[in-house]
Parts: structure tokens; C-alpha cells; sequence
């Protein structure tokens, strides 16, 4: 038989391992071992209980709620500090803020400042003209210009297709003479003896990978405009220019990324039907490293299937200076064995926090979490001062502002962390800051290091677009044209 206890708004059951209520004990001491056998057996469920609930909750906010890390508190957009700048420099293009000015006997709120358009684009004048009639006094003279108003829209040309021709001009001595014949070579192309140019190929390859638009529909558009161009024809295309000719550039890349001292990596699953050994419901993986010049940054994609510490050994080989990841213990590996520093990233860290936040539900009350997130949000705002200086004044920067803050953060974990119950989702919250510590106050001592991992993440972001698009990709190319491909 069950007792039932209110918690919270919840009823929790509590099972007393096979005493009945009409089998109690008369002695004392006896009901006193029962209580205290109810009371641990109360507070095991009751915590299992609300454990369950923030899986729940979290649950429930990943697959409903926005994906941003904003809370209902007004500083909570503070903390996504890639995210939350990139959201307000395109509102700020489309907004249009209204302005009071005062005038005699009311306040008039005058019309806002519409961002002028690119002064780089091309104008094209439509001239709008009276009538002839119109221009005419009552008295019959002529009216004269006395100036003009400029309206502008912004128009798109939809997209045209031509043919080059190549045109070689012959020289020789005579028409029957072919062995004094000299005719200029053609110029190099990407894929020779096809029938795509260097800029039909761009836009294929631009159109696929960054605006994730599949073949088939860009066949349909080539047909719209009069061309008929198959998609196994482009599939073809594009398996050539990534296996021949793109190789060159992919390892001159590879080689300016290994040599500048920072990498950035992160990894994103996607998934392949039809590959070799996997099935169709298993994941696989893209993994993108960024690094180079902060002014011409590199960026490379590397698919495999797995997702094990031997592939950052790969791609990591022969690199020395400084890794920048999240807290996936992939990478361990290939710190140790390449002897690299490694930086963590605070944005994952601030991620878990907020996650506490979402899984507390409607009903949650100021804690622990917002004031981890309210000393997080101070660091982000100490970066964002930093932004504009150069490496080494970012570093001094960060020593004289930021450091304090970190010290505070750390005792502030010092104090709270042995308190929480480890497996509820601020106990790991806090657990994932401790384990991350030494790696995330990395940055501190080198301003080339950014304090988290965002620049990567965003665009990991962009890739996870595009398997939902070619998922199909190798069972269509092999259906096609019997193609296998091998990563």
C-alpha cells in the first residue's frame, strides 16, 4: 500500500518496502527507524522526481522553444554574443525608428531614417514626363525645368544563362598546308571537355553547399530559363571538382591553416544513406576546422564517419600551437599527442546554465544559474570591449578587466558546487565548468584566442542545413550513374 505525499505541486508516491499501516509497531525507537526509512525513501523519489521533471522541461524547450539562448529575463540576450550582434545588425537594416521631435501645442513624431541603398550599385534613370499638354502655361508658354525628385527601388535582373565560344584563329602559310598550322591553345578550365565554364560551375557548387539548394531543384530552374541540364550531369560535376579538381586548393588551404598557430574544430552529425558498412539510420560526421588570419580567415570541411578520437589525430597531424574546441573529449587525443594548448569554449559552458534555466519550467525562481549567467554576461561584455584592439593590447585588456572576474567566478564555484546534487542539470552545469576551467581561462593569455568557440559553431550551423537536402545524395548519384563515392 502507498502513502502519498504532496511536493511541490506534485504527488509523489512513496512505497515503504512492504510495511503496512496496519502493521505498525507499538515501540518507540521502532517508529522512529520508520519514519526515518520513509523520510530517505521520500527524499530518493522526491529528487528522482524533479530530475525527471528537468529532463522533461528540457526536454520539452528543445523541441518547442526558440533555439537561441534567451530567457524571459532582459539580460539573458545579452549573453549570445555572436548570436545577439549578428540579430541586431539585420534588424538594425530593417528597422526604422521613430523620433520625437516637440512642437508648439503637441509632440510630432516625425518619420525615420530609411538606410539608404548601396552607393556601389548601378542606377538606372526612368524619366517620368509630363504630357506635352502639360507643360504648357493657361497662356500657352512653354514651362521650364526647375529640378527633379529621385525615388529609388531596388531591383534584381533574374538570372541569365549565354554560351561562350571559343574562337581560335588558324595561321599558317596556305589552306592546303597543314604543317605550318599554328593555333592558339585554350585556356585552362576546371573540367575539360565538359560543357561547364568556370562561373556555371561556381554557381552550382555556391548554390548547393552554401545556399543548400539541391540539383534537382537547380534543374528545374535551368529549365525555366530554356536549358536542359540533368542533375546526374551536375552530380558528376561536382564529385570531379572535389576529388581532382579542388585537391590542390584544399591542401595549399590545409597547409596556411597548420601554419599559422590557431585552429578552431567543431563537430556536427549528419547522415548518408547507402554508405558503405553504416546504416541509413547511423550517424556521421562533418567536421570543420577554422584558423588563419583573423582578416582572411580559413575555413575547411572534412566529412567522416566517425566521430572517434583518430579523426582530430588525422586532421591535426603536423600542427603546433593552440586548439580551440568544446568540451568533447575527442580531441584529448590529439592535444597530447601533438603537445598543443588547448582552449575551451565559454559559449558551451553558458549553454548549460541556461539549459538549468529551461528545464526548471514556467514556474522557476532566481538562482544559482542566473547568477552564473549574470558573471558570465560581464566577461562577454569585457570581449566586446576588447574586440577592437590588436592581439596584444586584447590581452592586457583581458588581464586587467576580465581576469578579476574569472577569480570571482571561480570562488563563487568554490562555495555552490559541493552543495548541488551532481546529477541534476545545475549539478552538471557546474561540473562541466569545473572540468573546463584550466581550458577556458586559456584565452587570457594570448588575445588571438577568442573567449569561445562561436565563429566555428556558426559555421557548423550552416552545414547542418544541407545533409537534410542531400541526404539522398549518394543513393541518387549511384542510381544515376552507378557511382560509388568514397570520403
Amino acid at each position: 500500500m502507498g502513502v502519498q505525499y504532496r511536493f511541490d505541486c506534485r504527488i509523489i508516491v512513496a512505497m515503504t518496502d512492504g510495511i503496512r499501516d496496519t502493521a505498525l509497531p507499538n515501540d518507540i525507537e521502532a517508529l522512529k527507524v520508520l519514519i526515518a526509512v520513509r523520510d530517505a525513501t521520500i527524499e530518493r523519489l522526491t529528487r528522482h522526481a524533479e530530475l525527471l521533471q528537468e529532463q522533461l522541461n528540457l526536454a520539452i524547450a528543445r523541441r518547442y522553444s526558440a533555439r537561441s539562448e534567451k530567457g524571459p529575463s532582459p539580460q539573458m540576450g545579452l549573453f549570445d554574443e555572436a548570436e545577439v550582434e549578428a540579430e541586431r545588425e539585420a534588424l538594425a537594416a530593417e528597422e526604422v525608428p521613430e523620433v520625437e521631435s516637440v512642437v508648439a501645442g503637441h509632440i510630432r513624431k516625425a518619420r525615420g531614417y530609411r538606410k539608404p541603398l548601396p552607393a556601389a550599385l548601378p542606377r538606372v534613370d526612368i524619366i517620368h514626363e509630363l504630357p506635352e499638354e502639360a507643360r504648357l502655361t493657361p497662356d500657352g508658354q512653354p514651362l521650364v525645368v526647375i529640378g527633379e525628385e529621385v525615388s529609388e527601388q531596388l531591383d534584381i535582373v533574374p538570372a541569365t544563362i549565354r554560351v561562350l565560344r571559343h574562337v581560335r584563329l588558324k595561321y599558317g602559310v596556305r589552306k592546303d598546308d597543314a604543317s605550318g598550322v599554328k593555333i592558339a591553345p585554350l585556356p585552362p578550365q576546371p573540367l575539360p571537355k565538359t560543357l561547364a565554364s568556370p562561373g556555371l560551375l561556381a554557381h552550382i557548387v555556391v548554390s548547393k553547399y552554401q545556399d543548400a539548394l539541391p540539383l534537382y531543384r537547380q534543374e528545374q530552374i535551368l529549365t525555366r530559363i530554356g536549358v536542359d541540364l540533368p542533375r546526374a550531369t551536375m552530380a558528376r560535376w561536382m564529385v570531379a571538382l572535389g576529388t581532382e579538381t579542388a585537391q590542390p586548393l584544399v591542401n595549399l588551404l590545409r597547409d596556411q591553416l597548420l601554419a599559422y598557430g590557431y585552429i578552431s574544430m567543431d563537430e556536427t552529425p549528419t547522415q548518408v544513406l547507402k554508405e558503405p558498412g553504416k546504416a541509413a539510420t547511423s550517424q556521421s560526421y562533418l567536421w570543420v576546422q577554422r584558423g588563419g588570419p583573423p582578416e582572411a580567415p580559413i575555413i575547411l570541411f572534412d566529412y567522416d564517419p566517425s566521430r572517434s578520437q583518430e579523426v582530430p589525430l588525422r586532421l591535426l597531424a603536423g600542427f603546433t600551437g593552440i586548439l580551440q574546441t568544446d568540451g568533447y573529449a575527442g580531441y584529448c587525443a590529439a592535444v597530447r599527442a601533438q603537445g598543443l594548448i588547448h582552449a575551451g569554449c565559454l559559449a558551451h559552458a553558458r549553454r548549460r546554465f541556461d539549459e538549468v534555466i529551461k528545464s526548471q519550467g514556467k514556474h522557476r525562481k532566481k538562482g544559482l544559474a542566473e547568477e552564473a549567467l549574470a558573471q558570465i554576461q560581464k566577461l562577454y561584455a569585457v570581449e566586446k570591449a576588447a574586440r577592437p584592439l590588436s592581439p596584444e593590447d586584447r590581452q592586457q585588456y583581458r588581464a586587467q578587466h576580465a581576469k578579476p572576474l574569472w577569480d570571482t567566478l571561480r570562488t563563487w564555484l568554490d562555495i555552490h558546487r559541493p552543495g548541488v546534487p551532481p546529477q541534476s542539470a545545475l549539478g552538471r552545469a557546474l561540473a562541466y565548468l569545473a572540468n573546463e576551467w584550466d581550458k577556458l581561462v586559456v584565452y587570457l593569455t594570448d588575445g588571438r584566442i577568442p573567449i569561445d568557440n562561436n565563429a566555428t559553431n556558426a559555421v557548423n550551423g550552416i552545414s547542418r542545413v544541407i545533409p537534410r537536402h542531400g541526404l539522398f545524395r549518394l543513393a541518387r548519384m549511384e542510381r544515376d550513374f552507378g557511382l560509388v563515392v568514397r570520403h
